[in-house]
């Protein structure tokens, strides 16, 4: 087998390894690899509430691989390879930590009925947060104590997501401010790959909560959840503003 047709078969879709709310993840020949395929499926309430957004796949693969090569050029290391098409990217295959981080910026969903805080409220500081990956537990919020104690996570790896995590918020922070929209709060995932740790998933409407600078309107998945109307073309008016497509 020439070189060029071993390099090709990376990305040859195999076996369903891993099918989720939103993607699917697929062998392939390459042990170290695998395929990320986004669906236009979309969740809301633990996945009590279920829907489609037409084209929401290709949106969210196109809007991942732009800002995981972004990322990677400030030296954020992520799963990322290589776009392979329209709806799916080649990634690293990781080790996931069972941990989702939060970083907040402005007050807004579940925090404000939390803390009792108006919506909209910019945080002095961006606020960290740590949650158990376990839908049946509804993702109950941890901190770095029982991410060690429980063994989630080593302590040096908690410090690692901890920088990681405040770097990517002002990176992105900054990269959607110079495209008019403000990042409210996202939502990360780190995984082993080796001895290091990636960024993984995904960087999109349905991992990041957007907002209009000017009018305040949301921009992401909210638009599913609370119903409000026009969702497919929210997501395509944050593809074009990401790849400043006029």
């Amino acid at each position: 087998m020439s070189p060029s047709r071993k390099k090709g078969s990376k990305s040859k879709k195999g076996t369903l390894i891993y099918e989720g709310k939103t993607k699917r993840l697929y062998a392939t020949e390459d042990p170290d690899l695998i395929i990320q395929e986004f669906t236009d499926d979309i969740t809301a309430s633990d996945g009590k509430k279920r829907g489609v957004i037409k084209g929401k796949g290709i949106v969210n693969n196109r809007i991942s691989a732009y800002i995981f090569e972004y990322l990677s050029s400030y030296h954020i290391p992520t799963h990322f390879e290589k776009s392979i098409s329209e709806r799916a990217m080649l990634v690293k295959r990781l080790n996931m930590l069972p941990i989702k981080v939060v970083v907040r910026n402005i007050a807004s969903g579940d925090f404000c009925h939390r803390y009792n805080i108006e919506e909209g409220k910019n945080l002095e500081q961006p606020i960290l947060e740590f949650y158990l990956k376990n839908d049946s537990l509804s993702d109950p919020m941890i901190n770095k104590h029982h991410a060690t104690a429980l063994g989630l996570a080593k302590p040096e790896e908690v410090d690692t997501i901890t920088r990681y995590a405040l770097k990517i918020n002002a990176i992105l922070k900054s990269f959607f401010l110079r495209r008019n929209v403000q990042l409210v709060d996202s939502k990360l995932e780190f995984g082993r790959y080796r001895d290091r740790l990636l960024l993984a998933d995904e960087i999109s409407p349905d991992t990041c909560h957007l907002w209009d600078v000017e009018s305040g309107e949301k921009l992401d998945r909210d638009r599913f959840c609370q119903d409000l109307a026009g969702a497919e073309e929210t997501y395509q008016e944050i593809l074009k503003r990401v790849l400043k497509i006029s």
